[in-house]
Protein backbone atom coordinates (compact mmCIF):
# COMPACT_ATOMS: atom_id res chain seq x y z
CA UNK A 1 0.00 0.00 0.00
CA UNK A 2 1.15 3.28 -1.07
CA UNK A 3 0.30 7.25 -1.25
CA UNK A 4 0.72 9.68 -3.27
CA UNK A 5 1.03 7.67 -6.28
CA UNK A 6 3.57 5.32 -4.81
CA UNK A 7 5.89 7.79 -3.69
CA UNK A 8 5.35 7.86 -0.24
CA UNK A 9 4.89 4.30 1.44
CA UNK A 10 3.27 3.26 4.17
CA UNK A 11 6.69 1.85 5.60
CA UNK A 12 8.46 5.02 5.02
CA UNK A 13 5.79 7.10 7.14
CA UNK A 14 6.19 4.07 10.22
CA UNK A 15 9.49 4.40 9.75
CA UNK A 16 10.05 8.14 10.29
CA UNK A 17 7.22 7.77 13.37
CA UNK A 18 9.33 4.94 14.18
CA UNK A 19 12.65 7.71 14.38
CA UNK A 20 10.70 10.40 16.56
CA UNK A 21 9.55 8.25 18.85
CA UNK A 22 12.91 6.43 19.18
CA UNK A 23 14.70 10.30 19.39
CA UNK A 24 12.03 11.07 21.84
CA UNK A 25 12.70 8.64 24.20
CA UNK A 26 16.97 8.65 24.14
CA UNK A 27 16.74 12.20 23.62
CA UNK A 28 14.44 13.10 27.31
CA UNK A 29 17.03 10.51 28.95
CA UNK A 30 19.64 12.66 27.88
CA UNK A 31 18.07 15.87 29.22
CA UNK A 32 17.62 14.52 32.63
CA UNK A 33 21.45 13.82 33.19
CA UNK A 34 22.08 16.94 35.64
CA UNK A 35 25.89 18.58 36.14
CA UNK A 36 25.52 20.36 39.01
CA UNK A 37 22.15 21.54 38.53
CA UNK A 38 21.95 22.47 35.30
CA UNK A 39 20.64 20.08 32.30
CA UNK A 40 19.65 19.95 29.13
CA UNK A 41 15.56 19.32 29.68
CA UNK A 42 14.06 18.93 26.48
CA UNK A 43 16.71 20.78 24.19
CA UNK A 44 18.24 16.69 24.90
CA UNK A 45 15.67 15.66 22.61
CA UNK A 46 17.19 18.38 20.25
CA UNK A 47 20.65 17.11 20.41
CA UNK A 48 20.03 13.38 19.56
CA UNK A 49 17.76 14.61 16.52
CA UNK A 50 21.10 16.35 15.13
CA UNK A 51 23.42 13.07 16.04
CA UNK A 52 20.60 10.99 14.22
CA UNK A 53 20.24 13.41 11.15
CA UNK A 54 24.23 13.55 11.30
CA UNK A 55 24.33 9.57 11.21
CA UNK A 56 20.96 8.33 9.93
CA UNK A 57 19.49 11.32 7.43
CA UNK A 58 20.45 9.03 4.55
CA UNK A 59 18.69 5.81 6.04
CA UNK A 60 15.90 7.78 6.52
CA UNK A 61 15.76 9.61 2.91
CA UNK A 62 15.73 6.16 1.29
CA UNK A 63 12.50 5.57 2.94
CA UNK A 64 10.67 8.46 1.39
CA UNK A 65 12.49 9.42 -1.44
CA UNK A 66 12.33 13.17 -2.39
CA UNK A 67 9.80 13.94 0.61
CA UNK A 68 12.63 13.43 3.77
CA UNK A 69 12.60 17.44 3.79
CA UNK A 70 8.68 17.67 3.56
CA UNK A 71 7.82 14.91 5.88
CA UNK A 72 9.98 16.45 8.50
CA UNK A 73 8.79 20.06 7.68
CA UNK A 74 5.19 18.61 8.44
CA UNK A 75 6.32 16.83 12.04
CA UNK A 76 8.48 20.35 12.56
CA UNK A 77 5.37 22.78 11.71
CA UNK A 78 2.83 20.76 13.84
CA UNK A 79 5.59 21.02 17.12
CA UNK A 80 5.09 24.42 16.48
CA UNK A 81 1.62 25.09 16.08
CA UNK A 82 1.13 22.52 19.16
CA UNK A 83 3.69 25.04 20.96
CA UNK A 84 2.89 28.31 20.28
CA UNK A 85 -1.12 28.01 20.41
CA UNK A 86 -0.33 26.34 23.82
CA UNK A 87 2.17 29.17 24.97
CA UNK A 88 -0.48 31.69 24.13
CA UNK A 89 -3.63 30.58 25.74
CA UNK A 90 -1.53 29.86 28.83
CA UNK A 91 0.12 34.03 28.78
CA UNK A 92 -3.23 35.20 27.44
CA UNK A 93 -5.29 35.72 30.74
CA UNK A 94 -2.44 38.16 32.20
CA UNK A 95 -0.95 39.25 29.32
CA UNK A 96 -2.27 42.41 28.39
CA UNK A 97 -2.38 43.37 31.74
CA UNK A 98 1.42 42.56 31.60
CA UNK A 99 2.04 44.40 28.14
CA UNK A 100 0.33 47.58 30.07
CA UNK A 101 2.63 47.83 32.84
CA UNK A 102 5.93 46.69 31.15
CA UNK A 103 4.61 47.87 27.43
CA UNK A 104 7.72 50.02 26.51
CA UNK A 105 10.52 47.75 28.47
CA UNK A 106 9.25 45.12 26.08
CA UNK A 107 9.36 47.51 22.89
CA UNK A 108 13.08 48.79 23.99
CA UNK A 109 14.05 45.45 24.74
CA UNK A 110 13.00 43.36 21.89
CA UNK A 111 14.17 46.45 19.78
CA UNK A 112 17.44 46.47 21.36
CA UNK A 113 18.43 42.64 21.11
CA UNK A 114 17.66 42.52 17.31
CA UNK A 115 19.83 45.69 16.84
CA UNK A 116 22.84 44.52 18.99
CA UNK A 117 22.27 41.26 16.64
CA UNK A 118 22.29 42.85 13.52
CA UNK A 119 25.53 45.13 14.66
CA UNK A 120 27.03 41.87 15.55
CA UNK A 121 26.54 40.88 12.12
CA UNK A 122 27.78 43.73 10.41
CA UNK A 123 30.96 43.89 13.25
CA UNK A 124 31.54 39.99 11.82
CA UNK A 125 31.41 41.03 7.87
CA UNK A 126 33.89 43.54 8.60
CA UNK A 127 36.00 40.97 10.04
CA UNK A 128 35.38 39.06 7.19
CA UNK A 129 36.91 41.51 4.94
CA UNK A 130 39.85 41.70 7.17
CA UNK A 131 40.39 37.85 6.94
CA UNK A 132 39.15 36.69 4.25
CA UNK A 133 35.69 35.43 3.52
CA UNK A 134 36.28 32.07 3.39
CA UNK A 135 37.60 29.22 0.87
CA UNK A 136 34.14 28.92 -1.32
CA UNK A 137 33.17 32.37 -0.96
CA UNK A 138 35.13 35.24 -2.90
CA UNK A 139 32.83 38.44 -2.74
CA UNK A 140 31.21 40.89 -0.06
CA UNK A 141 27.55 40.35 -1.23
CA UNK A 142 27.99 36.15 -1.30
CA UNK A 143 29.73 36.63 2.54
CA UNK A 144 26.84 38.97 3.51
CA UNK A 145 23.72 36.22 2.24
CA UNK A 146 26.15 34.13 4.86
CA UNK A 147 26.27 36.16 7.96
CA UNK A 148 22.53 36.82 7.07
CA UNK A 149 22.05 33.51 7.07
CA UNK A 150 24.24 32.80 10.15
CA UNK A 151 22.01 35.94 12.16
CA UNK A 152 18.40 34.55 11.68
CA UNK A 153 20.46 30.54 12.76
CA UNK A 154 21.39 32.33 15.69
CA UNK A 155 18.17 33.93 16.66
CA UNK A 156 16.69 30.77 15.48
CA UNK A 157 14.19 33.00 13.52
CA UNK A 158 12.55 31.27 10.51
CA UNK A 159 11.10 34.12 9.24
CA UNK A 160 13.92 36.13 9.30
CA UNK A 161 15.75 32.97 7.41
CA UNK A 162 12.90 33.54 4.91
CA UNK A 163 12.80 37.03 4.36
CA UNK A 164 16.77 36.79 3.57
CA UNK A 165 16.23 34.06 1.38
CA UNK A 166 13.64 36.54 -0.73
CA UNK A 167 15.86 39.33 -0.86
CA UNK A 168 19.57 37.96 -1.75
CA UNK A 169 20.19 37.42 -5.53
CA UNK A 170 19.31 33.74 -6.50
CA UNK A 171 22.79 32.49 -6.53
CA UNK A 172 23.36 33.31 -2.94
CA UNK A 173 20.23 31.67 -1.55
CA UNK A 174 22.15 28.28 -0.65
CA UNK A 175 24.70 30.33 1.60
CA UNK A 176 21.56 31.47 3.56
CA UNK A 177 20.41 28.08 4.08
CA UNK A 178 23.88 27.04 5.03
CA UNK A 179 24.43 29.87 7.23
CA UNK A 180 21.58 29.21 9.02
CA UNK A 181 21.63 25.83 9.96
CA UNK A 182 25.87 26.03 10.52
CA UNK A 183 24.38 28.72 13.54
CA UNK A 184 20.61 27.30 14.65
CA UNK A 185 22.08 24.38 16.65
CA UNK A 186 23.90 27.23 19.01
CA UNK A 187 21.43 29.35 18.58
CA UNK A 188 19.21 26.56 20.53
CA UNK A 189 21.30 25.57 23.10
CA UNK A 190 23.44 28.50 23.87
CA UNK A 191 19.54 30.50 25.35
CA UNK A 192 18.83 26.87 26.90
CA UNK A 193 21.80 27.10 28.84
CA UNK A 194 22.01 30.85 29.64
CA UNK A 195 18.40 30.53 31.32
CA UNK A 196 19.67 27.86 33.07
CA UNK A 197 22.80 29.06 34.51
CA UNK A 198 21.75 32.80 34.87
CA UNK A 199 19.56 31.74 38.00
CA UNK A 200 22.29 29.81 39.32
CA UNK A 201 25.34 31.62 38.81
CA UNK A 202 23.15 34.63 40.39
CA UNK A 203 22.05 32.11 43.17
CA UNK A 204 18.63 33.67 43.13
CA UNK A 205 15.78 32.13 45.87
CA UNK A 206 13.13 31.22 42.72
CA UNK A 207 10.10 31.28 45.08
CA UNK A 208 10.56 35.16 45.70
CA UNK A 209 11.31 35.11 41.79
CA UNK A 210 8.36 34.06 41.62
CA UNK A 211 6.58 35.96 43.74
CA UNK A 212 7.60 38.88 41.65
CA UNK A 213 6.21 37.74 38.71
CA UNK A 214 2.98 37.56 40.11
CA UNK A 215 2.99 40.87 41.32
CA UNK A 216 3.41 42.28 37.96
CA UNK A 217 -0.06 41.55 36.78
CA UNK A 218 -1.48 41.56 40.05
CA UNK A 219 -4.77 43.49 40.66
CA UNK A 220 -5.57 43.88 36.72
CA UNK A 221 -6.67 39.89 36.34
CA UNK A 222 -10.11 39.44 35.14
CA UNK A 223 -12.58 38.40 37.69
CA UNK A 224 -14.14 34.48 36.47
CA UNK A 225 -16.99 33.86 35.33
CA UNK A 226 -19.36 32.68 37.92
CA UNK A 227 -22.12 31.17 35.41
CA UNK A 228 -22.32 27.97 33.93
CA UNK A 229 -19.99 27.74 31.01
CA UNK A 230 -20.74 25.55 27.60
CA UNK A 231 -17.63 23.89 26.48
CA UNK A 232 -17.27 21.81 23.42
CA UNK A 233 -15.62 19.11 24.64
CA UNK A 234 -14.12 17.92 27.82
CA UNK A 235 -10.51 18.46 27.27
CA UNK A 236 -11.00 21.69 25.05
CA UNK A 237 -9.45 20.54 21.89
CA UNK A 238 -12.58 22.06 19.82
CA UNK A 239 -11.43 25.39 21.23
CA UNK A 240 -7.32 25.10 20.26
CA UNK A 241 -8.20 23.50 17.27
CA UNK A 242 -10.40 26.86 16.28
CA UNK A 243 -7.55 29.46 17.53
CA UNK A 244 -4.95 27.50 15.42
CA UNK A 245 -6.87 27.32 12.26
CA UNK A 246 -7.38 31.16 12.79
CA UNK A 247 -3.92 31.34 14.06
CA UNK A 248 -2.51 30.04 10.32
CA UNK A 249 -4.52 32.14 8.34
CA UNK A 250 -3.88 34.86 10.10
CA UNK A 251 0.01 34.31 9.57
CA UNK A 252 -0.48 33.98 6.14
CA UNK A 253 -1.48 37.10 5.81
CA UNK A 254 1.43 38.80 3.76
CA UNK A 255 2.39 42.73 3.63
CA UNK A 256 4.43 44.62 1.36
CA UNK A 257 7.84 45.76 2.00
CA UNK A 258 8.08 47.58 -1.09
CA UNK A 259 6.77 49.74 -4.09
CA UNK A 260 7.11 46.91 -6.00
CA UNK A 261 4.63 44.80 -3.85
CA UNK A 262 1.74 47.14 -3.53
CA UNK A 263 1.82 47.82 -6.97
CA UNK A 264 1.95 44.51 -8.12
CA UNK A 265 -0.91 43.85 -5.38
CA UNK A 266 -3.35 46.38 -6.91
CA UNK A 267 -2.73 45.20 -10.09
CA UNK A 268 -4.01 41.71 -9.06
CA UNK A 269 -0.49 39.87 -9.70
CA UNK A 270 0.12 39.18 -6.08
CA UNK A 271 2.84 40.43 -4.32
CA UNK A 272 6.10 40.52 -5.79
CA UNK A 273 9.69 41.33 -3.73
CA UNK A 274 9.81 41.19 -0.48
CA UNK A 275 6.58 41.12 1.93
CA UNK A 276 5.81 40.72 5.88
CA UNK A 277 3.69 38.57 7.14
CA UNK A 278 3.11 37.21 10.95
CA UNK A 279 3.89 33.37 10.22
CA UNK A 280 2.55 30.50 11.53
CA UNK A 281 4.20 30.75 15.09
CA UNK A 282 3.11 34.95 15.31
CA UNK A 283 -0.34 34.25 13.65
CA UNK A 284 -0.81 31.29 16.12
CA UNK A 285 0.44 33.21 18.85
CA UNK A 286 -1.69 36.02 18.39
CA UNK A 287 -4.42 34.28 18.52
CA UNK A 288 -3.95 32.16 21.19
CA UNK A 289 -3.57 35.24 23.78
CA UNK A 290 -6.79 36.86 22.97
CA UNK A 291 -8.59 33.32 22.80
CA UNK A 292 -6.71 33.14 26.33
CA UNK A 293 -7.57 36.75 27.44
CA UNK A 294 -11.68 36.69 26.76
CA UNK A 295 -11.66 32.63 27.23
CA UNK A 296 -15.42 32.76 26.64
CA UNK A 297 -17.53 33.93 23.96
CA UNK A 298 -20.99 34.43 26.33
CA UNK A 299 -21.26 31.49 27.57
CA UNK A 300 -19.19 28.98 25.36
CA UNK A 301 -15.59 28.36 26.68
CA UNK A 302 -12.97 29.08 24.19
CA UNK A 303 -10.52 27.98 26.87
CA UNK A 304 -8.69 24.45 27.38
CA UNK A 305 -7.96 22.69 30.10
CA UNK A 306 -4.72 23.64 31.66
CA UNK A 307 -4.14 20.50 31.55
CA UNK A 308 -4.46 20.14 27.79
CA UNK A 309 -2.04 23.15 27.31
CA UNK A 310 0.91 21.35 29.52
CA UNK A 311 0.36 17.93 27.36
CA UNK A 312 0.41 20.00 24.16
CA UNK A 313 2.97 22.35 25.11
CA UNK A 314 5.52 19.85 25.61
CA UNK A 315 4.66 17.52 22.88
CA UNK A 316 4.71 20.67 20.48
CA UNK A 317 8.38 21.08 21.58
CA UNK A 318 9.73 17.66 20.98
CA UNK A 319 8.27 17.43 17.63
CA UNK A 320 9.60 20.99 16.80
CA UNK A 321 12.98 20.00 17.81
CA UNK A 322 12.70 16.63 16.38
CA UNK A 323 11.92 18.24 12.77
CA UNK A 324 13.94 21.07 12.61
CA UNK A 325 17.11 18.88 14.52
CA UNK A 326 16.88 15.42 11.77
CA UNK A 327 18.28 17.93 8.74
CA UNK A 328 19.94 20.43 10.71
CA UNK A 329 21.97 17.31 11.51
CA UNK A 330 22.86 16.58 8.58
CA UNK A 331 23.37 20.09 6.72
CA UNK A 332 25.59 21.14 9.71
CA UNK A 333 27.74 18.08 8.66
CA UNK A 334 27.63 18.79 5.39
CA UNK A 335 28.52 22.51 5.60
CA UNK A 336 30.56 23.01 9.22
CA UNK A 337 32.81 25.89 9.04
CA UNK A 338 34.87 26.61 12.17
CA UNK A 339 34.86 30.37 10.84
CA UNK A 340 31.49 30.54 10.47
CA UNK A 341 30.38 28.38 13.88
CA UNK A 342 32.29 31.37 15.32
CA UNK A 343 30.53 34.46 13.88
CA UNK A 344 27.01 32.48 15.08
CA UNK A 345 27.95 31.91 18.65
CA UNK A 346 29.48 35.77 18.43
CA UNK A 347 25.93 36.72 17.07
CA UNK A 348 24.01 34.59 19.41
CA UNK A 349 25.72 35.36 23.09
CA UNK A 350 26.13 38.88 22.15
CA UNK A 351 22.30 40.44 21.92
CA UNK A 352 21.52 37.56 24.75
CA UNK A 353 23.97 39.26 27.28
CA UNK A 354 23.63 43.11 26.37
CA UNK A 355 19.69 42.49 26.53
CA UNK A 356 19.66 40.70 29.73
CA UNK A 357 21.99 43.49 31.25
CA UNK A 358 20.13 46.51 29.99
CA UNK A 359 16.59 44.50 31.22
CA UNK A 360 18.23 43.95 34.68
CA UNK A 361 20.30 47.63 35.07
CA UNK A 362 17.81 50.01 33.08
CA UNK A 363 14.90 48.65 32.77
CA UNK A 364 14.63 46.85 36.64
CA UNK A 365 12.61 44.16 35.16
CA UNK A 366 12.83 40.92 38.00
CA UNK A 367 15.08 37.88 36.74
CA UNK A 368 12.02 35.80 35.55
CA UNK A 369 10.78 38.60 34.23
CA UNK A 370 14.00 39.68 32.17
CA UNK A 371 14.73 36.05 31.44
CA UNK A 372 10.84 35.42 30.02
CA UNK A 373 11.79 38.40 27.78
CA UNK A 374 15.37 37.38 26.66
CA UNK A 375 13.98 34.30 25.05
CA UNK A 376 11.28 36.53 23.02
CA UNK A 377 13.45 38.36 22.13
CA UNK A 378 15.54 35.89 21.02
CA UNK A 379 12.78 34.79 19.50
CA UNK A 380 13.82 31.21 21.37
CA UNK A 381 11.14 28.52 21.34
CA UNK A 382 13.24 25.54 22.95
CA UNK A 383 14.55 28.08 25.49
CA UNK A 384 11.33 28.89 26.66
CA UNK A 385 9.87 25.74 27.45
CA UNK A 386 13.81 25.03 29.48
CA UNK A 387 12.87 28.56 31.78
CA UNK A 388 9.04 27.06 32.25
CA UNK A 389 10.87 24.26 33.50
CA UNK A 390 13.76 25.83 35.74
CA UNK A 391 11.20 29.05 36.64
CA UNK A 392 9.15 26.56 37.96
CA UNK A 393 5.95 28.66 36.69
CA UNK A 394 4.20 28.92 33.71
CA UNK A 395 4.04 32.94 33.94
CA UNK A 396 7.08 33.27 32.29
CA UNK A 397 5.46 32.77 28.98
CA UNK A 398 3.40 36.13 29.04
CA UNK A 399 7.16 38.64 29.03
CA UNK A 400 7.96 35.87 26.19
CA UNK A 401 4.56 36.56 24.26
CA UNK A 402 5.32 40.53 24.73
CA UNK A 403 8.84 40.67 23.46
CA UNK A 404 8.39 38.02 20.41
CA UNK A 405 6.28 40.25 17.93
CA UNK A 406 8.53 42.87 18.71
CA UNK A 407 11.73 40.52 17.98
CA UNK A 408 9.88 39.00 15.00
CA UNK A 409 9.32 42.40 12.89
CA UNK A 410 12.72 43.93 13.88
CA UNK A 411 14.58 40.51 12.88
CA UNK A 412 12.89 40.19 9.30
CA UNK A 413 13.30 44.45 8.72
CA UNK A 414 17.38 43.70 9.97
CA UNK A 415 18.11 40.59 7.74
CA UNK A 416 16.91 42.54 4.73
CA UNK A 417 18.52 45.41 5.62
CA UNK A 418 21.89 44.26 5.91
CA UNK A 419 21.55 42.61 2.61
CA UNK A 420 20.79 45.44 0.86
CA UNK A 421 23.45 48.33 2.27
CA UNK A 422 26.27 45.60 2.24
CA UNK A 423 25.99 44.41 -1.31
Amino acid sequence: MSLFGGVISVSGITFLMFSVFVIAAVGYALGRITVKGVNLGTAGVFIVALLFGCFFFTPLADQLPNYTDKALKIVENLGLILFVTSVGFIAGPKFFSNMKKNFKSYVLLGLLIIIAGGLSAVACIYLGELVGYGSTIQTREGFTAMIVGLLSGSLTSTPAFSAAKDTVATQYESLVSVGHGIAYIFGVLGVVLFVQLVPKLSKANMEEERAKLTQVSEGATKKPYTGKLIHIDSFGFGAFALAAIIGVLVGMIKIPLTAEGYTSLFAGEGIKGTAFSLTTTGGCLLMSLVFGHFSRVGKVSIMPQESTLKVFRELGLMLFLIGAGIPGGAEFVENFDPMYFVYGVIMTIIPMIIGFIFAKYVLKLSLLNNLGSITGGMTSTPALGTLINTAGTEEVAAAYAATYPIALIAVVLVSQFLIIIFK
